[in-house]
């Protein structure tokens, strides 16, 4: 049996907003902090940080974004690529998501970048995920 951790961090990031939570712990790995970062630099989500409750495993914490009316800044949160089936785009590849109001994330030869910064430096990559 395979296991998609990224599926699992998306899946907690949904899962914590449709309930409301203001933050929502996960296994750290260095591929969740900078999706996190990513998802920071957007406005998507307020922080995020390293936390070290259990000694065994470093966990992150990420602190979720919402309205002032309580509406999650997040609307929608997609994995595109999977272990079964990747999926990859070239540089001219990269579509806007959601008419352009929402995101893609990539991981290219230069590290992760949205598809806006990937499409800019015409470098294409592995689609991970979309976020609207």
């Amino acid at each position: 049996m395979q296991t998609d951790p990224i599926a699992d961090f998306l899946t907690s990031i949904r899962n914590a907003t449709s309930s409301k939570h203001q933050r929502v712990d996960v296994p750290a790995s260095r591929l969740k902090t900078e999706i996190a970062r990513i998802l920071k630099e957007e406005g998507y989500i307020s922080t995020f940080k390293m936390v070290d409750e259990n000694k065994t495993r470093k966990m992150l914490r990420v602190f979720l974004k919402y309205t002032p009316d309580r509406r999650s800044v997040i609307t929608g949160i997609k994995r595109i690529s999977r272990p079964g089936q990747r999926r990859y785009a070239g540089a001219l590849d990269v579509k806007p998501v959601v008419g352009g109001l929402g995101i893609s994330i990539l991981t290219t030869p230069r590290g992760l970048m949205t598809g806006r910064a990937a499409r800019k430096a015409k470098v294409g990559g592995e689609v991970l995920c979309e976020v609207w």
